[in-house]
């Protein structure tokens, strides 16, 4: 299926940006005569895309740090449509980052530039109707979480799931045999700590992390990093004399025996790695009372919402607190039965996932789409 186009892709964080990337390389394979530029990070310009914009420049999270910076959202909305338009692309494809990308998208739908979105806004988590809006603006929809395509039949929209991408770059991976060498680590058993990918998740989580380190004197704890937000971000782990290993998180996962992990993709991760795993986040008290009201899911974590039950314990905002992170430790640690009743939800999610390969699978249908136009 060759013959030549222009796309535009747009990501705004490090996982949608890697899942962007590896579509990018998958679009590539199959189709060596397109031509893509968008917004993203590193991951999207190694894999070849021409970057009008640097999603780090752009990054917020939360809805009051979102409201403080709508004049830097604005700013970046402008010059990416402003690209959209001198670019001219045959299609926009969209991963991820909803609130940016849901704008992007109707700017796009009003310029008769086809949309299709990869890894859809989580509308079915709050502000159900917001479906609506995807359904007016996207032309297609490629899910990559199990139970999305029924919800989405609700507004009569048809989805499809291509599969979970963190499968693909799981099966990419191969293990260091000598990381514990490589990081000078002892070999004293490992508790992953996996604060976020971003410094405002970092700032929230850290503290309550490393102060957990007294209470289990017989483990060594690491901070999965991220090279490029620099030591500062982990200073307070560093201070209390934890390694810090800087984009080796699935290195860090083979060799732990627990985590403690923020909220996100990373939770989904340690699943597939089959990491027992306490799972925490905390944001602005304004931003947690909103986002109370509006929630309309019983679980944060991606693991207990593919399994649809509690798999693991979710400590959020007030329950995030250094006793009830050691009392959770304790029993991953010290309850065989309990361990083994988590190992049995991972398989669940396995399951429930299945084994499509989620950036080819998307990337056909994508190129399928564009050629018929």
């Amino acid at each position: 299926m060759t013959f030549p186009a222009k796309l535009y892709i747009i990501s705004g964080e490090r996982s949608g940006d890697l899942h962007a990337s590896n579509l990018v390389l998958a679009l590539k394979a199959k189709n060596p005569f397109i031509d893509i530029r968008g917004m993203g990070g590193s991951y999207s310009e190694k894999a070849g895309v021409d970057l009008a914009v640097d999603y780090s420049e752009v990054a917020l999270m939360g809805f009051l740090e979102v409201a403080l910076g709508f004049r830097k959202v604005l700013k970046y909305l402008k010059l990416v449509k402003n690209d959209i338009l001198s670019f001219k692309p045959d299609a926009l494809i969209l991963v991820d980052y909803g609130g940016f990308n849901m704008k992007i998208a109707a700017f796009a739908k009003g310029n008769n530039i086809p949309v299709h979105y990869y890894i859809p806004p989580k509308v079915w988590a709050w502000n159900q109707k917001r479906a609506l809006k995807l359904k007016a603006f996207t032309d297609q929809i490629y899910s990559i979480l199990p139970f999305e395509p029924r919800f989405f039949e609700k507004y009569d929209m048809k989805v499809h799931y291509v599969g979970n991408p963190l499968l693909d770059e799981i099966s990419k991976f191969q293990r260091h045999e000598f990381f514990f060498q490589k990081n000078e680590l002892s070999y004293q058993p490992i508790i992953a700590l996996l604060p976020g990918s971003r410094k405002q998740e970092i700032n929230s989580m850290l503290d309550k992390m490393v102060a957990l380190v007294k209470e289990f004197p017989n483990a060594q704890f690491v901070i999965a990093g991220v090279k490029d937000l620099g030591d500062d971000s982990y200073q307070r782990g560093i201070d209390a004399g934890i390694r810090v290993v800087y984009d080796q998180t699935y290195d860090l996962l083979c060799h732990a025996i627990a985590a403690v992990v923020t909220s996100g993709t990373a939770t989904l991760e340690t699943a597939l790695f089959r990491v027992p795993q306490v799972v925490v986040y905390r944001t602005s008290a304004v931003s947690y009372a909103i986002a109370k009201n509006l929630i309309r899911v019983p679980y944060i974590s991606l693991v207990n919402l593919i399994a649809d039950k509690e798999v693991v314990k979710e400590l959020i905002q007030d329950d995030f607190s250094v006793p009830n992170l050691k009392a959770e430790l304790q029993q991953i640690l010290g309850n065989q039965v309990y361990k083994g009743q988590i190992l049995q939800g991972y398989d669940l999610v396995k399951e429930q996932i299945g084994e499509y390969s989620a950036s080819d699978t998307a990337a056909g249908l994508i190129l399928e789409s564009i050629n018929k136009k």
